[in-house]
């Protein structure tokens, strides 16, 4: 039996692989877990991936930039006092696994294209 193509979480960009109890309702299922379907997207999210588009825009083609940049953009852009843009670095790896899941942006790690779902560590990100 074959099954549906895996998808990504509209929220964290993780792959949401198949499961027998979602059989029936495969073609709802957005979010890879509870805490995905609480959080939604806020629109800190979309700066996030704004920003990326943007850093990736400045820089030649190739080139990469780190999440920490994206995250500082933001930071910048919405008050963040002193080291509080470190709070963003997981939305912004976020939006680089949905940028992934959109076909826009490689992630990558020693120079290497790398599953953005099991990725751990620094990551660089780059556009396709």
């Amino acid at each position: 039996m074959s099954h549906p193509e895996p998808k990504s979480c509209v929220v964290c960009g993780r792959t949401i692989t198949w499961r027998k109890k979602w059989e029936r309702t495969w073609a709802e299922v957005k979010y890879c877990s509870a805490a995905c379907r609480r959080q939604k997207l806020r629109p800190i999210d979309h700066q996030l991936t704004d920003a990326i588009g943007t850093l990736l825009d400045e820089r030649k083609l190739g080139s990469t930039i780190c999440p920490s940049e994206a995250a500082r953009l933001v930071g910048e852009r919405n008050g963040f006092a002193g080291e509080e843009w470190r709070t963003l670095m997981e939305p912004a790896r976020q939006a680089a696994r949905r940028l992934v899941a959109d076909g826009r942006v490689d992630i990558t790690q020693k120079g290497q294209v790398v599953d953005p779902s099991t990725a751990k560590g620094p990551i660089r990100i780059r556009r396709r």
